[in-house]
């Protein structure tokens, strides 16, 4: 069974501690658990490894954030991977500064992020966990925020964050979205 995992992120290095990232931050630590490297491919940085019988693939979108979906589509129809095996790592200001959450699908909630995924693929049936950030910033300040980098504090809880993350996306592809989710989320 292959998986598509999607970080999603902007690329260079003046976003990359930032809080929209942590879904390129958040592969980047399985990646290293894994003992794998990215490699630059076609609208991604590229990893893969196997892991309980599974093939699990990781795409860091090249795309920009906004238009995410472009990555996403392409891998998909080049790995020929079914919608319901790929999964979307995302910030979401709507949670606290921690708070994992997975669904099954959902809306793009103004992720522009999301909606472009959604736009390229079809649709809001695939999963999502989303990675709480908080919403710590003044009415009309958001993109701000989200571009900033995290707080030392942040900072230094993200590891242990990052890890449960990390379980979370072998569970999706191992025991499947509903026991992920029920094990996981709070």
């Amino acid at each position: 069974m292959k998986y598509l995992i999607i970080g999603l992120g902007n690329i260079g290095a003046e976003y990359e501690i930032t809080r929209h990232n942590i879904g390129f931050l958040t592969l980047d630590r399985l990646a290293d658990q894994q003992k794998v490297e990215f490699e630059t491919l076609k609208l991604a940085m590229k990893s893969e490894f196997k892991y309980k019988g599974r093939h699990i693939h990781l795409i860091k979108p090249t795309t920009y954030m906004n238009l995410s979906g472009k990555a996403v589509n392409y891998w998909m129809q080049e790995l020929k991977i079914p919608k319901e095996n790929i999964l979307v790592i995302t910030d979401d200001i709507a949670l606290p500064f921690g708070k994992l959450r997975l669904r099954a699908k959902g809306s793009a909630a103004g992720h522009n992020g999301l909606k472009n995924i959604e736009d390229m693929t079809g649709g809001q049936n695939y999963a999502r966990l989303k990675f709480g950030i908080g919403d710590n910033f003044h009415k009309g300040q958001q993109v701000d925020y989200v571009l900033s980098p995290f707080t030392q504090q942040e900072f230094d809880e993200l590891p242990f964050i990052m890890d449960k993350a990390c379980e979370m996306v072998l569970g999706f592809s191992t025991i499947g979205v509903n026991r992920t989710m029920s094990e996981f989320n709070d």
